[in-house]
């Protein structure tokens, strides 16, 4: 219960690596705020799950990229929780395809999802949030390295750990604190949609020093650990969150 009576929102929860977050920040004791776009039962059965915990919890819908919608998750907002103490920005999207078959559309999508919608959420979330806030974005190891149909995504996930540091230079005087957290290759939904998921997973099995499995509640584990009162000096940082795979060649 180390975050006991804090209030969390987390973008994207219904599913994979939002739901493993959503999960362990209301294990170790928030009230949390479940955003979602398409997974609306999967949402509603996350918050029944931590309100048997105890916990308070609301589904709140937005796609994250658009502001009016944003606006309207965050007018919804105040009726529930009175503060937010942690903001963990995980919804993501984007186009796998090379980069020379991608439009201005795509890139757009990629950017407003994947990168500009952090910036909307500190906008929005700050007149909420107190000194010893956390801020948390969600990137990949495609921000630092080429991977095949990833062009636009890992330009999206650079654009968000440049961010990152920014928010965390203007925040810091706040008390709030922003970083990152990279993953490598975790098999949830999402990978499916990968046309070379199967080789995804056996270059990263090969390669792990660590170990051949990386699962969403290692990545959710990293999340909680920049939320503790111990992180407080941790500040515009990226923590990688994979086994050793980016170390091995």
């Amino acid at each position: 219960m180390s975050l006991a009576g804090k209030t969390a929102l987390v973008t994207g929860a219904a599913r994979g690596i939002g739901r493993a977050i959503a999960r362990k920040l209301a294990n170790a004791g928030c009230d949390v705020v479940v955003n979602y776009y398409n997974s609306q039962d999967e949402a509603e059965a996350l918050c029944a799950e931590f309100r048997a915990l105890g916990r308070r919890a609301v589904a709140l819908k937005a796609s994250v990229g658009l502001p009016d919608s944003v606006d309207e998750m965050f007018a919804e907002l105040p009726k529930h929780f009175s503060r937010l103490d942690i903001v963990v920005s995980n919804a993501a999207s984007g186009v796998l395809r090379p980069a020379m078959d991608m439009t201005l559309k795509h890139w757009r999508w990629c950017m407003e999802t994947n990168a500009f919608a952090l910036n909307l959420l500190a906008q929005r979330a700050m007149p909420m949030m107190g000194a010893g806030g956390r801020i948390i974005a969600m990137s990949s190891l495609g921000s630092v390295r080429a991977m095949p149909n990833y062009a636009f995504i890992g330009a999206s996930k650079a654009a968000l750990e440049s961010l990152v540091r920014s928010l965390a230079q203007e925040l810091g005087p706040r008390g709030v604190r922003v970083n990152a957290v990279s993953a490598g290759v975790v098999e949830t939904d999402a990978l499916s949609y990968f046309p070379n998921r199967e080789e995804l997973l056996a270059s990263f099995k090969a390669r792990t020093p660590a170990g051949p499995v990386l699962t969403p509640e290692d990545v959710a584990g990293a999340v909680y650990l920049l939320c503790l009162p111990e992180a407080a000096m941790i500040n515009g940082h990226t923590l990688f969150v994979d086994g050793g795979f980016a170390i091995s060649g």
